[in-house]
């Protein structure tokens, strides 16, 4: 597939849905379950926390349609279902790792400052 130019700015931009989906709450977490490997659906729920299975299925069948996660059904009793990071999803990794690092190292300063706009906006 030829490279293509996107402008962010653009309304229309289809980068603009690939940047919403990794800015979903629950995407980066999910992904980051994966990253050591294939995990069934109980696991990454129990590895993300506090998800409810409506929204994991729903953002786990969105990753897949997206490219970033493959389903792996076997033909088991119970039938057993994993979910795996894709090359493109395993792509994702760095990034989100330099965001949550970025997250982790100013968390401090941005729970302050709203700290200070609260209480400036009520007294």
């Amino acid at each position: 597939m030829e490279s293509l130019e996107f402008d962010v700015m653009d309304p229309d931009c289809p980068s603009r849905v690939v940047l919403q989906r990794i800015g979903d709450k629950w995407t980066p977490l999910i992904v980051e379950s994966l990253k050591d490997g294939p995990l069934r659906f109980g696991e990454v729920r129990t590895a993300v926390g506090g998800v409810t299975p409506k929204v994991l299925t729903q953002t786990l069948r969105t990753l897949e349609r997206d490219g970033l996660v493959s389903r792996a059904v076997f033909a088991e009793v119970p039938v057993r279902v994993e979910y795996r990071l894709t090359p493109l999803g395993k792509s994702l990794l760095g990034p989100l790792d330099a965001i949550r690092a970025w997250a982790e190292s100013h968390a401090g300063k941005i729970l302050d400052a709203r700290e200070a706009f609260d209480d400036a906006a009520t007294g």
